[in-house]
């Protein structure tokens, strides 16, 4: 019987909402499936492919995580798109290879400049964002109103100062209305779809290195729309080009615009997949299962 390690983090040891629901799917399939910390020092690694599913507690010390991604015979996603993935100035390659994402300005620790006052990402043309390039579950980001220039300014700040590089964004108000959208991809193909709603409310500011794991989150299924469809696939045409080959897994988080949908995210590490939230009579969970067993 193949054996699957699901990679968990210290403070998820069951692993995450769809724990059972995977395990049970994997027994079916003839698969020895058990949820392992990342960090534990007495897990044999060598005993089957590594999954990684909830090890979201990476963005406290990611240099230790990626040794530890290099040093695991075999895992999924792999490595080198691990790698790539886990900082989000990966939105700078999507956006040379001409897929729309929001649009972002990169900072640098060292920089000591930044336009708060106009621009597409100032205060001064809305609401904006700020946040990690490397963060998980809306840690470390803030939304400021216009006249929070000072605010945002010391929120960046705050994230140079612990070695962070921002992502100054403008913040899209139409998700506050229609949410955000994730495109669930299994080797390369649509899996299903789920609408999240609106994370930051007005004035928010989460610590640069909060507890808690990730925010909560307000799920349901999702029929997507045709120009979300079209930038998921082309999004999945990069990652197979880049990578050589499909991922196991991948989400695409999409933000509507009026120029429309913006990829805000593409997430290729750990993402939640919500498989007990499929669209029809679909079973996600079945799909990515039988995807991992096929590779265990």
């Amino acid at each position: 019987m193949p054996a699957v390690l699901l990679a968990t983090c210290a403070q998820l040891p069951a692993g995450d909402d769809d724990a059972d629901l995977l395990v049970s799917a994997l027994t079916e399939r003839g698969v020895d499936a058990r949820w392992v910390i990342w960090t534990d020092p007495d897990v044999d690694w060598t005993a089957g492919l590594v999954v990684l599913r909830a090890t979201w507690d990476y963005t406290f010390d990611l240099p230790a995580f990626l040794d530890w991604v290099h040093a695991v015979p075999r895992v999924a996603n792999e490595a080198a798109v691990v790698a790539w993935n886990t900082d989000k100035v990966y939105l700078r390659d999507l956006e040379a290879a001409g897929i729309p994402i929001v649009p972002t300005t990169f900072v640098a620790p060292t920089e000591t400049t930044v336009l708060f006052g106009g621009g597409a990402a100032g205060p001064g043309a809305g609401e904006l964002v700020v946040k990690p390039s490397v963060g998980a579950g809306s840690r470390g980001a803030g939304r400021f109103s216009a006249d929070q220039a000072d605010a945002a300014r010391t929120h960046l700040q705050r994230l140079q100062a612990a070695g962070r590089t921002a992502l100054v964004q403008p913040y899209l108000e139409a998700v506050d209305e229609a949410g955000e959208t994730a495109l669930i991809y299994v080797d390369g193909r649509l899996s299903h779809a789920i609408r999240k709603g609106p994370l930051l409310p007005p004035g928010t500011a989460r610590a640069v290195d909060a507890g808690a794991l990730y925010a909560e989150e307000r799920i349901e299924a999702k029929t997507p729309l045709a120009a979300e469809l079209a930038i998921g696939a082309a999004v999945m045409d990069f990652v197979r080009d880049r990578f050589g080959a499909d991922q196991l897994y991948a989400r695409v988080d999409l933000l509507p615009s009026p120029a429309g949908p913006l990829v805000v995210e593409l997430e290729l590490a750990e993402p939640s997949l919500f498989l007990q939230d499929g669209i029809g009579d679909h079973e996600p969970v079945d799909a990515f299962a039988t995807a991992i067993a096929e590779r265990a």
